[in-house]
């Protein structure tokens, strides 16, 4: 017969699925929902979004009693398949869309709550839309280049990038990618400089190794963490002494400790020294 818990599935436990944010939103609201209800339930992560957390391969079936599947759309085999595995669960579908009703990965449940076609929830809100508040987190420009084959030997821009995005991979905010780079022709790129400052007007800090990067985050009022990639410093070092901001990283001190520090710092006192700077770059006047 299987245990008294329940076992909540998504596109998100599959290991070749997609984990969305109105997925995992989808997904908290349930959780909020059976919390509230005093019911036990556990949750199948894909292995490659979450390491070391309860899997569909490591979920034994004889633990559970209900299985829900929750949001996206239902089709395919790796659906399928769960009906085959927990065949002795009861087995809902909620906040799902129906493609083809004739297919085992719809019909193998025993009711489906879909947001479209037939179902309870057709003429409801989104599953995503009432979850619980998130946390907010910080708005995080990314501004890095690949380029710069001036430097020749001094070069370091590939480690940069690789030890930033690396670490920022860890970082709990919200990562922007951001190209100072200019395309009238290419929707993923700005095609003025006021536009690419609106960007950066709303950022919260911005990291970058660009001199550009750090110059346009200060006139925006935007703490920049700057990073030289360049051996022995070179246009990002000196503009960071023009500008006196601190919250500059030389290549050869480039490390988590390092850059954790100076995180901390543009979050904190760095925002009102970022505004300064940009009040005096503001009542500066074009040199005639």
């Amino acid at each position: 017969m299987g245990g008294r818990r329940t076992l909540l599935t998504g596109w998100f436990s599959f290991l070749h699925g997609e984990i969305t944010a109105g997925d995992t939103l989808a997904l908290r609201h349930v959780q909020a929902m059976l919390d509230s209800a005093g019911i036990e339930y556990d949750t199948a992560w894909s292995p490659g979004f979450r390491s070391g957390a309860l899997s569909l391969d490591t979920a034994d079936p004889e633990d559970y009693s209900r299985l829900l599947f929750i949001c996206g759309p239902l089709h395919g085999p790796q659906i399928a398949a769960l009906h085959e595995r927990f065949a002795h669960c009861y087995r809902v579908a909620v906040g799902t869309t129906t493609i083809d009703p004739g297919d085992r990965a719809v019909s193998g449940f025993h009711r489906v709550l879909g947001r479209d076609g037939p179902g309870s929830l057709r003429d409801r809100l989104d599953l995503a839309a009432g979850a619980p508040p998130e946390e907010t987190v910080p708005v995080t420009g990314v501004v890095l280049t690949g380029g710069q084959r001036e430097y020749g030997r001094l070069r370091r821009h590939d480690r940069v990038a690789e030890t930033v995005t690396t670490w920022l991979a860890g970082k709990d905010c919200a990562r922007l990618e951001v190209d100072t780079r200019l395309d009238a022709g290419d929707w993923r790129h700005c095609a003025s400089a006021g536009q690419y400052l609106s960007v950066v007007q709303r950022l919260d800090v911005v990291v970058t190794d660009r001199l550009h990067g750090l110059v346009l985050a200060l006139r925006c009022g935007v703490p920049a963490l700057a990073v030289d990639p360049v051996e022995g410093g070179a246009k990002v070092t000196a503009q960071a002494r023009v500008c006196r901001w601190p919250a500059l990283v030389p290549v050869e001190g480039l490390d988590r400790a390092r850059l954790e520090q100076w995180w901390r710092w543009c979050l904190g006192t760095g925002r009102e020294l970022a505004e300064r700077r940009s009040l005096e770059f503001r009542a500066r006047r074009p040199v005639g």
